[in-house]
């Protein structure tokens, strides 16, 4: 299927008693276009297992909206090492919900995404999707399902130290990402294994100077009074964390074949 470029950019088995009960934290109150982004997402992962049909429409629906995300995340979702844009592939599809919704309500600013994340532009790349809250679950469960970049960046040579950052990351970092930075799908703790160092380097620096609007208020106090120097040692070991290989693509020159034509 041949998909055109479009030269704009688009900056993841507990979902199901998240959505029931309705449960948020403070700084993820939910509501809105994320609540009905993470029902109808629900209701997909629940029907598709017994319907191929509607499985493919998904995918194929994910596609044309994630043909947008691929301006700039690189149509594999791998973004770029330098840090200009994150690895999307293979985050939490609740993590992509919360932080499209954010973008779009105006509560995480983002100027080079916010335009093209709004509906009327996503509806204008996939018409037969639509640019509402079904499009943003659609692209958040391709993404999701996206093989991850066996050859993340990592900190150049001398920049950190990564033992003295495991330790840091050991005693910071661990409750809410996990011991292998895996994240959480049901809180919303994104997916940090595997991403850029340079990206997560400049998201830590503004969560810790209340520089990104819609950080968790644990995480910026948790780090509030991390130097420079133990940022660049955590944030140095968080991207040395291998990712287990059945989420990784099976070589660094791997090419979507959604995209291949």
């Amino acid at each position: 299927m041949m998909l055109r470029k479009l030269g704009i950019a688009l900056a993841g088995a507990g979902l199901a008693a998240m959505v029931a009960s309705g449960a948020a934290l403070a700084w993820n109150e939910g509501g809105g276009e994320q609540d009905e982004a993470l029902k109808i997402l629900l209701d997909l992962k629940q029907k598709m297992p017994n319907d191929p049909k509607l499985k493919e429409k998904v995918r194929k629906d994910g596609i044309a909206v994630f043909e947008v995300c691929s301006a700039c995340h690189t149509t594999e979702g791998w973004g770029t090492k330098d840090g200009t844009f994150p690895q999307i592939a293979g985050q939490h599809d609740t993590v992509i919900i919360k932080q499209l919704a954010d973008i779009r309500a105006g509560n995480r600013d983002n100027p080079t995404m916010y335009p093209f994340a709004l509906p009327q532009e996503i509806k204008n790349a996939a018409p037969e999707v639509g640019g509402g809250p079904y499009a943003i679950a659609v692209v958040a469960n391709y993404i999701a399902n996206l093989p991850m970049n066996p050859d993340n960046g990592k900190a150049p040579k001398g920049e950190a130290n990564l033992e003295r950052g495991k330790q840091l990351f050991k005693d910071n970092c661990v409750r809410c990402h996990g011991p292998n930075g895996e994240g959480s799908e049901e809180k919303f703790y994104p997916k940090i294994q595997g991403q850029h160092y340079k990206y997560m380097l400049r998201q830590f620096e503004w969560i810790r100077d209340g520089k990104r609007r819609n950080a968790n208020p644990d995480m910026i106090k948790q780090i509030k009074n991390f130097t420079d120097q133990d940022m660049r040692d955590v944030i140095g070991y968080v991207a040395s964390i291998p990712v287990p290989k059945e989420k990784l693509a099976p070589s660094k020159d791997w090419v979507n074949p959604d995209f291949d034509d």
